[in-house]
């Protein structure tokens, strides 16, 4: 099947990035963009972003993850540190983020040094999820080739089963990543392609701004 997809293409025109009305950081500037995503009801994940990684095999590979918290040290996410993302990140920690919220016509595009949070930072998310999500950390060896589904189900009634009337304590391999930004790059769609790009850059422990070409 051949399909030709050149003539699809949206015109951008609802907003515009100018370098002098941005934070002069970029977690204030993200947290401004974000605020906008979480409020605008056609965004459903606000917080679903795109982790592009450098796998154990030589190819890169990108997969939506959840951002679970951000602040001034980066941006968070959790997984199984022994499925393909995680062992790709143990061997090359240089990550890539990516979020796109169409409705806006917006990205921010990030790169940074994915590192394992604390242990006991791990625990406390691990422990605020809800027990059927707790139990799925138990039940999948991420990213390993299965017989079929019911062999996840199968293992899922039996940890819910042993678990029935007792806590969950995290294991240890699964837990979060911290991504501290090297760049941050804001996105905004605009006419005939001239799309407005800003991107923060750390230099000597200060953030410089500047635009790049479209």
């Amino acid at each position: 099947m051949n399909r030709d997809l050149s003539n699809l293409r949206v015109s951008y025109k609802k907003d515009e990035l100018l370098v002098k009305n941005m934070a002069s950081n970029p977690i204030e500037q993200f947290s401004s963009w974000y605020a906008k995503a979480e409020s605008d009801d056609a965004i459903k994940e606000p917080n679903a972003v795109t982790l592009s990684t450098l796998g154990v095999d030589g190819f890169a590979k990108s997969r939506i993850v959840l951002l679970k918290s951000f602040d001034q040290n980066g941006f968070v996410f959790y997984t199984n540190y022994k499925s393909e993302k995680g062992k790709s990140i143990e061997q090359h920690n240089q990550v890539g983020l990516s979020f796109f919220w169409p409705s806006l016509e917006r990205q921010v595009i990030i790169t940074g040094i994915a590192q394992k949070l604390e242990a006991a930072v791990s625990d406390t998310y691990f422990s605020s999820r809800p027990k059927d999500s707790q139990l799925g950390a138990l039940v999948s060896d991420q990213s390993t080739v299965i017989p079929d589904r019911t062999y996840l189900e199968e293992r899922m009634n039996a940890l819910k089963a042993k678990y029935a009337d007792s806590a969950i304590a995290r294991p240890d391999h699964w837990g979060g990543f911290l991504v501290q930004p090297y760049t941050v790059e804001f996105w905004q769609g605009r006419p005939n392609r001239l799309h407005d790009r800003i991107r923060y850059r750390i230099k000597e422990q200060e953030w410089i701004k500047e635009r790049l070409a479209p």
